[in-house]
């Protein structure tokens, strides 16, 4: 069933007509194979840290002595060997196209209206709470399972399977700087690191960075790839993960900000115990000194991501939404919305 709903149940339905995708008029050579090496994620300690640490402890140790000075140019070394090496190997990566594929990218989005978003938080909400997955692998496993799926979904575009590690830290210094993130990738090295359990999200936070990992370094591409990954695989678990990080983000854009009224929107979605459980884990600290760490560093955030030509911390949730209801109502998008697709293409 697509577009609205005639009577009863959530005001959207799902849209399971999908259209052909494009690579099936297409004969295409088999999948060629590209591996970014990721060394430093091999490293007992993240690169970004050792970089930051060196200095301080060889001064420390050594003080402004030659011996203090090599130390830190070999730890300086060690990390520019790494990144050159995963820049070379990126460099082979024939990358998606996103407005080709898509009909959407960060500077062609279609806005959302409310009633619109509305309605697809309560499809949203319907589906989770009737497809609710309690079972969870360890990490290690997930990110093994979310690496092969990231490999696939963008094979199937490219043609190309770009395989990278899949490690995953526990702990990172920016975690201590940025008190709400759940997780972050260094570029240039492709080191990950989750600074905490995100329960149901984190198959989405995995797919997320490591989308980054693989050379996709603007946030809202990322969101979309870990998005629309994990939603392909028809794997529950993984399904779960990419639909409420998708509701999440709705609710974010309704409540403009406002903790208050994101609070009375999730209650009025009335999801299942575990599942609100879980959104109510992204709360942003509560402590005043937590809270203004975290607001300086969105700040700060925020404006490198428009001097690196994107659209700031909305790209997370506005521009997220956006791109996947431009995405699923799209007539020039050589991709076919997932199955479970919340809009019917437009008639225009």
């Amino acid at each position: 069933m697509s577009g609205e709903r005639s009577r009863g149940g959530s005001p959207l339905g799902l849209d399971t007509r999908g259209r052909r995708r494009y690579s099936s008029f297409v004969r295409r050579p088999p999948d060629e194979e590209i591996r970014i090496a990721n060394r430093a994620t091999y490293w007992p300690v993240a690169p970004m840290d050792l970089l930051i640490a060196t200095p301080l402890v060889a001064r420390a140790l050594f003080g402004v002595t030659p011996l203090g000075r090599a130390v830190k140019v070999a730890a300086l070394g060690l990390y520019l060997g790494s990144a050159l090496r995963d820049w070379r190997d990126r460099r082979r990566i024939r990358r998606v196209a996103f407005l080709g594929e898509f009909g959407a990218d960060g500077r062609h989005l279609t806005p959302m209206p409310r009633e619109r978003r509305e309605a697809e938080v309560a499809a949203l909400a319907e589906r989770l709470n009737d497809g609710l997955v309690l079972a969870r692998p360890s990490r290690r496993e997930l990110a093994i399972e979310v690496e092969q799926r990231l490999v696939d979904y963008i094979a199937s575009i490219t043609g190309q399977r770009v395989r990278s590690s899949a490690e995953v830290r526990s702990f990172g210094l920016v975690g201590l700087a940025f008190p709400s993130a759940l997780g972050a990738c260094d570029i240039l090295t492709g080191d990950v690191a989750l600074f905490r359990d995100a329960g149901f999200f984190e198959p989405h936070i995995i797919a997320h960075e490591f989308s980054h990992r693989k050379g996709y370094w603007k946030e809202l591409d990322a969101q979309v790839l870990g998005y629309l990954a994990l939603v392909e695989s028809g794997e529950p678990r993984l399904v779960q993960s990419a639909l409420l990080e998708r509701l999440y983000r709705n609710l974010r854009v309704l409540a403009h900000g406002d903790e208050a009224a994101f609070d009375r929107l999730a209650t009025r979605a009335a999801l299942r115990p575990e599942l609100a459980a879980t959104l109510r884990r992204l709360r942003p600290p509560s402590h005043l000194v937590g809270r203004g760490l975290d607001a300086g560093m969105r700040r700060v955030y925020d404006a490198r991501m428009r001097v690196t030509g994107q659209n700031g911390l909305s790209d997370y949730d506005l521009g997220f939404t956006n791109f996947l209801y431009t995405f699923e109502t799209s007539r020039i998008a050589r991709q076919a919305p997932p199955a479970i697709a919340l809009h019917a293409p437009s008639r225009a």
